[in-house]
Order: structure tokens, then sequence, then C-alpha cells
């Protein structure tokens, strides 16, 4: 996946229609729809960033989004933002042909659809999956999340060409307000996912694994039901240290996203950036600057060497899309 080019004004028309005919962004959740939607069904299926004709240097991002009560108006405001990142990252130069993928995550303990995951794209089609997400609402209400299931989903399930040819982590953003469970329950990978474990996974072990991989950061944001929570803020950067990152405005989440992956990719520091968006005319710049002061220093070297050969993880039954 990830062909096509981003536009604008193609997203502004659809935009445009949504609101000229009253149909939702949502319309596959608010239609009433209870069961994931096909094109974003994990079970048995790879997501995969790879490089084509168009985009020869593709750069992986992963935008993953609670979708339970707590969350509160948070998905719906998400989805207003989110389509413009691209063309932020593109217009801004921060990263070498972006491709991005949008996926939800619920409780998988109680949820009817607690794991969804799009494809990884650079045109107009990532709105199509955001408007296929559906919005759950649930949520056990016990400050627990299943982050840990999508986690491992994006430790075991993508492959992209930025890791594999050139030995650089893709980028992975949470976007959330509640703890994940201590482990992957290797029955809930059975039933969601597909993957038969002899045991259950712990949580520091996956996220070894996806970080192994993924430049992974957990953005708690504004308007969630535990924003500003300190236990939820001290369990994330226990877990991702100064890639926990809390988020005062929303409104500025695209802004915090583009303005990561330029530093991760060395293509401006915070400086440089914060500018950019002033002259940008963007109004986040103080939400922005304080959420990433404390990656102020820079990049970390995002260049790693390229990973041994080793047998994969059990993928059976997998169908790469």
């Amino acid at each position: 996946m990830g062909s096509g080019m981003w536009s604008t004004d193609v997203y502004d028309a659809a935009d445009r229609y949504r609101r000229t005919t009253g149909k939702s962004a949502f319309s596959y959740s608010d239609s009433g729809a209870r069961t994931v939607h096909p094109a974003l069904d994990p079970r048995g299926a790879m997501r995969e960033s790879r490089d084509s004709v168009e985009h020869p240097q593709s750069t992986a991002i992963s935008v993953l989004f609670d979708v339970t009560g707590s969350m509160g108006h948070v998905p719906r405001t998400l989805q207003t933002k989110l389509p413009q990142l691209l063309g932020l990252l593109l217009r801004q130069g921060y990263a070498r042909d972006p491709q991005i993928m949008f996926g939800a995550i619920g409780d998988a303990t109680c949820d009817r659809v607690p794991l969804q995951i799009g494809q990884f794209e650079s045109d107009n089609r990532m709105d199509d999956d955001l408007g296929r997400i559906v919005l759950e609402g649930g949520g056990g209400g016990q400050m627990t999340e299943s982050y840990e299931l999508a986690m491992y989903y994006m430790a075991r399930h993508t492959v992209t060409d930025c890791w594999e040819k050139r030995g650089r982590r893709g980028y992975l953003f949470v976007i959330g307000d509640e703890l994940a469970y201590p482990r992957v329950d290797r029955r809930q990978v059975s039933r969601l996912i597909g993957d038969d474990l002899g045991e259950d996974v712990p949580l520091r072990q996956i996220v070894d694994e996806v970080t192994r991989c993924w430049d992974t950061y957990y953005l708690l944001p504004a308007g969630s039901h535990y924003a500003g929570n300190a236990k939820v803020l001290d369990f994330w950067r226990d877990l991702l240290g100064q890639n926990a990152v809390v988020l005062d405005d929303l409104d500025a989440v695209c802004e915090t996203i583009a303005l990561t992956v330029g530093l991760g990719e060395q293509a401006v520091d915070l400086d440089q950036g914060l500018a950019d968006l002033k002259r940008a005319g963007s109004t986040a710049t103080g939400t922005v600057s304080k959420a990433l002061a404390r990656l102020r220093g820079g990049a970390r070297d995002q260049v790693c060497a390229l990973p041994a050969p080793s047998a994969p993880p059990s993928t059976r039954g997998v169908t790469r899309l």
C-alpha cells in the first residue's frame, strides 16, 4: 500500500460534501455498525509500507487512537485534524515520502470492536479509513484499555521498507488516556488477530519488540477523562521515557505529530519547527513547544543497524494485503 498523492483540495471537497449533505465523517459507525469494517480487520492480515516509483524513500507513520468512552469527543476531533497531517509533513519537508496508517483501540475484555487497523496510505484514502472506524464508546471502566494488543500487532504484523531496507524505524503514535494491560492475552490474539501463541506476552517484552522497529510515542490529550492523570503519565513514562507526551490542546495534534517526525528525521530542530508553524499561520506553537520540550535536545540517532536474519514470529494464516 501507500501509492498515490495527497490532495488537500480533494479532502476539502469531501468535507464540504459532508457538511452539505449532513453525512457524518464516521458514517460507518454512525450507521449502527457494531463489527469491524472488512478493510480494518486485523485478523490474518499484515500491513505494509513499501517503496514505489512514486515514493522511493517511504517513511512509515502510524496513528492509533483510543475510541472508548473515556476519550469522550476526542476521536471526532481527531478526525477533523488528522487528515491534514500528511499535507503538513509534505509542505514542511519533514519526512521523505510519508505513508500514514490510522487505527483504533478499544478494550478486548469487553468491547465488540477492540482493534481496528487501516492501511498505510499516501493519498486521500486515509480519510476513507478514518470514516470506517467504529467509535466503540465502551471500555471496561477500570482505567485500562488494550494498548498492548495494538502494540503486539504493530510489532509482529507490520512490514516497512524504511526498516527492512534502510534500518530506520517508522513512527508510532498512540493517543489515549489510560493504562495498558500487563500482558498480551494469547486468547485475545487468537480471536482478533489469528496468531497461535503458546503463552501470554508480558507488556515490557512487547514494548521492547515494538520500539525496536517503531519510534513509539504516547500522547495524552486534553479533553479525555484522564487528561493530566499522574498515574497514567507515570505509567507511560516508565515504558517510553520522554516519548510519553502531554498535549494541552487537542487541536495541536497534527502539528505535534508532524514536528515530532521532523525532529526524528533530523529535518528540523524544535526552534526551527516552531518558527515554521508560526509562518504557516498555526496557533498551536505554545502547545507544541510545551509538549515537545523534553525532546528539545534533538532526535536520537534514528539510523540503526539492519536487523540480522532471524526466524520471524508466528504468522500462521496471515494474508499480506
